[in-house]
């Protein structure tokens, strides 16, 4: 599986952006996608994750409330809406994938096999 990712960018805090992580390759068995974000001198930290088999989306605290992740199934995309932006949210954001995760394992940044490249959003105060 090979992700492609893309819609960063800086914005004025209060603003929004739209991530979007193209996939290709067979998604299979437990396949889920997702976005985690690295900020300067910050560990990588999970933001969110989408189920493909049901659909469901998981959260970060952090991203409750503003964000919101989806798909297209047909064109193997993910996306991540932001909303609200906060100078906080900026970060390198990675798309993620994997064939077989299990719920549980939704925020560890070590149970993805599969990671984009990485997309910078900037928010400023």
């Amino acid at each position: 599986v090979q992700l492609q990712a893309s819609g960063g960018g800086s914005v004025q805090a209060g603003g929004s952006l739209r991530l979007s992580c193209v996939a290709s390759g067979e998604t299979y068995g437990s396949y889920a996608m997702g976005w985690f974000r690295q900020a300067p001198g910050k560990e990588r930290e999970f933001v969110a994750a989408l189920r493909w088999r049901g659909g469901s989306t998981h959260y970060a605290d952090s991203a409750k409330g503003r964000f919101t992740i989806s798909r297209d199934s047909a064109k193997k995309t993910v996306y991540l809406q932001m909303n609200n932006l906060r100078p906080e949210d900026t970060a390198v954001y990675y798309c993620v994938a994997d064939n077989s995760i299990i719920l549980s394992s939704l925020g560890i940044t070590s149970a993805y096999k599969y990671w984009g490249q990485g997309t910078l959003v900037t928010v400023s105060s």
